[in-house]
């Protein structure tokens, strides 16, 4: 696909394309025309993965199909992650991860994408939080899987944590999706995300956006209302956060909803997460199904009821507020600790 086509030809063009930004090009693939207002589902996959092997059981489960009549969507591959991707040169300059995000607004003005709703998994999710507090307007929700809101050195504890391991690149990262447990109870799974780290990206590519994803953090903190609702770095919109409990990001995502609006924000928490994620998606389906209706979209789904066994707020997936607020996050705002706000948790069972 030609990157020198127009703004009206990629946006009335289904597909993949190229698409040059200023920090270099993203390789994107449209599903899927807009439908009238509404806004277009944005996905960004995970460190060691690409849009396909991250999201095609999700995508492809035939729950989504109604999701998908309602709303277009559009895949990102972060730069050299897709398939059959050419090898950088040598001296390339990978885009650092804050760099990633700053990419998407670009590509979204390109394809004539107005707003999104964001899914991320891992490094994919820390890259939409970061696009939803830089340009607020953009992002109507997210669903945030696995998302780390500062790292703490993760590359040196997985290292750490497979001493007596061959620590090499695929070892590392297979220890940021997997716990300890679960590489060892899950072998199938297993199996088939460490020949997609091994083989489906050239491997010094995998390295650039390994390394990119090294250290940083998102600086957004919990509103207090009467203090600082108005002036919080903080993610306007509403957010569905979803980690598994054996997760090595279950800390990391308890942290995360720990800075989020409570009013806004939901913690959904599953047995455990890839199996959900690859071989029971339907929940998952369900479960943004609740989400996009909270939001105002898609009132007629249909769908059997999500088991809540906690609940520590009055808010909930399907009671977020159907008209957000577009409030502008400023830089500088005092944070505050989680025990100020309630937390609104659900756990899913198989």
């Amino acid at each position: 696909m030609s990157d020198s086509l127009d703004l009206h030809q990629i946006s009335c063009s289904l597909g993949e394309h190229d698409v040059e930004t200023a920090h270099g090009v993203l390789h994107v693939t449209m599903r899927g025309a807009a439908k009238g207002n509404r806004p277009t589902i944005l996905t960004y996959h995970d460190i060691g993965l690409n849009h396909k092997s991250c999201f095609n059981s999700l995508f492809n489960y035939e729950d989504m199909q109604e999701v998908t009549q309602h709303f277009s969507v559009l895949h990102v591959d972060a730069p050299g992650q897709q398939e059959n991707a050419p090898i950088f040169p040598s001296g390339y300059q990978y885009p650092t991860i804050d760099e990633l995000a700053e990419m998407l607004p670009s590509v979204l003005t390109q394809l004539h994408v107005k707003s999104v709703i964001g899914i991320g998994v891992g490094a994919g999710a820390y890259i939409l939080t970061k696009l939803a507090l830089n340009e607020p307007g953009l992002v109507e929700g997210l669903v945030l899987i696995n998302v780390d809101p500062c790292a703490k050195g993760w590359i040196d504890w997985a290292a750490s944590k497979l001493s007596g391991w061959t620590s090499n690149l695929v070892d590392i990262i297979m220890g940021h999706h997997f716990s300890t447990d679960e590489l060892t109870e899950n072998q199938e799974i297993i199996q088939t995300y460490r020949l997609h780290v091994s083989q489906d990206i050239p491997q010094e590519n995998l390295a650039m956006f390994y390394n990119s994803y090294s250290r940083w953090d998102t600086e957004h903190c919990r509103p207090v209302p009467g203090l600082n609702e108005n002036t919080a770095t903080t993610v306007r919109c509403p957010a569905l956060l979803v980690v598994g409990d054996s997760s090595p990001a279950v800390d990391a995502v308890v942290e995360c909803n720990s800075r989020m609006n409570p009013t806004k924000t939901t913690l959904l928490k599953v047995p455990i997460l890839w199996v959900f994620f690859f071989h029971q998606p339907g929940k998952l389906a369900e479960a943004f199904k609740y989400f996009v209706q909270g939001m105002g979209y898609m009132p007629t789904a249909g769908m059997t009821r999500l088991v809540r066994s906690r609940t520590h707020s009055a808010s909930s997936v399907g009671s977020t507020d159907g008209v957000r607020s577009r409030g502008t996050a400023n830089e500088g705002a005092n944070c505050v600790g989680p025990e100020l706000a309630a937390v609104h948790t659900i756990e899913m069972t198989t």
